[in-house]
């Protein structure tokens, strides 16, 4: 076999193959075999009808087709490997020339990765919020963990805001009852915004007994989207009380025994989480500017299918699960069509850029990923996903994203080596150092780029 690669352009080349005959021996041979199992001639039995009994019944083009069908795809992957390609996605194949007994000629175009060259990063420097907690945080977190060891008491009068109410509700279509309408003993606080649009107040100065009706639009169920009349009866109304904000109330909330030991371990919960929001910060401004730096083609094909695959899972599993279609998402988003598609179109080739230089990164600086950094990420991820580690486990393996899940991690891995050796400044103008974050740093640039679908397409393709 003789085989030629030309590039037609940074990320796609066209392959030129030629197969002497004698190659093909083997593939003949399982075509006369395949033919033999389908057919049948009288005087022959199953099976054992001669290859020349074969050619003359059903046509020697009928076993060239299928020894053909059967050899290209061994003939093209050698191709690959000798020219040393990393494809994505399948070729596109045109047979050139099939001369019975003497050759086969084929030319294949297919994506490939394009070649990437790492831009000096170390003068990157980007700006992050600082890490800074005032007493008002403080007091609104205690406030928060004092809000949840709240108790009720009914109280005989017209409901207030932040009233805990007892409602029925009844909802309307066009005069109909739906039949997924009705609701009893919904327990809801006033003012929460947590049900629908005018509940409040419709319920705001009803007593226990009291009923009202007003029209909303569901948000939910078999008439979503629609405007309803809805009947709101009040069978209850509570009053919420907060505990005092002493000794007594940290020693009930919590595993400390005084209120300032409380709002300390606050304030230290709040600095780790914006130590974390900063790490993850800078990470985003980080890439930004690394793509920014970069020039990385982007193949149309593979930027196509990244595009269709984004849109389909928005449309059918993460709206689906919101009771929504896309007109109406682009409606609440304040969106046209158009502008959505231009913001999927940016989204897949930052995706896709991200991908392709990390994973160049990854190559130059000969990361790996341990069993270890393996089973924390997988952990991580089982419980994103609301699935046992176990479960999640099983799921990768049965689904053959292993390989996919490794790349997360070493994506991750490679980011942080550049957040490392680049300028990270707070807006204060203080420098921050990352290296003692260096694992959450690179988790958060793994869950960055996790998800992405065109790495995964392009993987199963090959």
């Amino acid at each position: 076999m003789k085989s030629a690669v030309e590039t037609l352009n940074p990320t796609r080349v066209r392959l030129t193959v030629e197969v002497p005959f004698e190659e093909l021996k083997d593939s003949l041979d399982a075509a006369y075999k395949k033919i033999n199992q389908q057919v049948t001639v009288k005087g022959f039995r199953k099976g054992k009808i001669p290859a020349r009994v074969i050619d003359q019944r059903f046509g020697r083009g009928a076993v060239l087709e299928e020894a053909v069908n059967d050899a290209l795809p061994k003939f093209y992957t050698e191709a690959v490997n000798e020219g040393e390609l990393n494809v994505l996605g399948q070729p596109e194949v045109d047979i050139t020339e099939l001369k019975d007994g003497e050759l086969l000629a084929f030319t294949a175009e297919v994506d490939i990765r394009p070649e990437i060259e790492i831009p000096d990063y170390s003068g990157i420097e980007v700006e992050v919020d600082p890490v800074e907690v005032t007493d008002e945080d403080v007091d609104k977190a205690v406030e928060e963990l004092r809000e949840r060891f709240a108790s009720t008491a009914p109280v005989e009068r017209p409901a207030e805001d932040g009233d805990v109410v007892t409602l029925d509700l009844e909802a309307k279509v066009d005069g109909e009852v739906l039949e997924d309408g009705l609701a009893s003993d919904v327990s809801y606080t006033i003012g929460s915004g947590e049900l629908l649009d005018g509940i409040d107040d419709a319920v705001k100065g009803l007593e226990a007994g009291g009923e009202a009706t007003f029209t909303s639009e569901l948000k939910g169920g078999s008439a979503a989207g629609k405007e309803a009349e809805i009947t709101v009866r009040v069978s209850k109304v509570a009053k919420r009380e907060l505990p005092e904000l002493d000794d007594d109330f940290a020693q009930l909330a919590s595993e400390f025994d005084t209120l300032e030991e409380v709002r300390a371990d606050s304030r230290k919960r709040l600095e780790n989480m914006k130590q974390y929001d900063q790490a993850t910060q800078a990470q985003e401004r980080v890439l930004d500017a690394l793509l920014e730096l970069a020039e990385v083609p982007i193949p149309e094909k593979l930027l196509e299918d990244e595009v269709n695959t984004r849109k389909h899972n928005l449309e059918h599993h993460q709206l689906g699960q919101m009771g929504l279609d896309l007109a109406k998402y682009l409606e609440i988003q304040g969106k046209t069509a158009e502008e959505f598609d231009a913001e999927t179109r940016e989204q897949a080739i930052k995706g896709i850029k991200t991908q392709f230089i990390l994973d160049e990164l990854v190559n130059k600086e000969k990361l790996n990923v341990d069993q270890e950094e393996l089973t924390e990420h997988l952990m991580r991820r089982a419980a994103s996903s609301g699935m046992s580690p176990d479960q999640f486990a099983q799921a990768v393996v049965e689904g053959g994203q292993v390989p996919m899940l490794v790349g997360e991690v070493a994506r991750g891995k490679a980011l942080a080596v550049v957040v490392e050796a680049v300028t990270v400044k707070d807006t204060n103008g203080e420098v921050i150092d990352l290296s003692d974050d260096e694992d959450e740093a690179a988790e958060a640039a793994a869950e960055q780029t996790e998800g992405d679908a065109a790495e995964a397409k392009a993987d199963s393709d090959k």
